[in-house]
């Protein structure tokens, strides 16, 4: 798939699984549900991404925010357009230890250059672990 393939022809959804998610996210264990520019939704497995005392690794939980707010913020800058990430914050107020987390991507700014997304992640009993807040900025593909 193109970079210039638009959500007109595809869903939001199949629009993410075509492009991928990357290395990285794929090699995670991440899976995509939902996605759209006003609502992004994954999850991630606990197994696999902790640390070594057997918590969530603060990291994983960042990926899975970057990953969504950067696909969301590409989905939002169309064809012929990229985002890139300029800033990204993380607080995290639990530790998942089994199961999977999910990721909430909403946007908290949808602009012609600058997109900020609030990712907000969640255990298996919908307890908050992490919320993560990206910037992308839009630029143009060089023709």
């Amino acid at each position: 798939m193109t970079s210039d393939s638009t959500s007109a022809d595809l869903s939001g959804l199949e629009w993410a699984t075509q492009r991928g998610m990357g290395a990285l996210a794929e090699k995670m264990g991440m899976e995509f549900l939902e996605f759209s520019t006003e609502r992004c939704v994954a999850t991630l497995p606990v197994e696999g991404n902790t640390q070594p005392v057997g918590l969530m690794h603060g990291g994983a939980y960042v990926v899975l925010g970057e990953s969504l707010g950067s696909m969301a913020a590409n989905l939002h800058a169309g064809p012929g357009r990229l985002a890139v990430g300029v800033d990204i914050n993380a607080t995290h107020t639990r530790s998942a230890t089994t199961g999977i987390v999910t990721g909430v991507c909403t946007p908290v700014h949808l602009g012609r250059s600058i997109t900020v997304h609030e990712i907000v992640v969640t255990d298996d009993q919908g307890r908050r672990c992490s919320t993560i807040r990206i910037t992308n900025m839009i630029r143009d593909l060089p023709a």
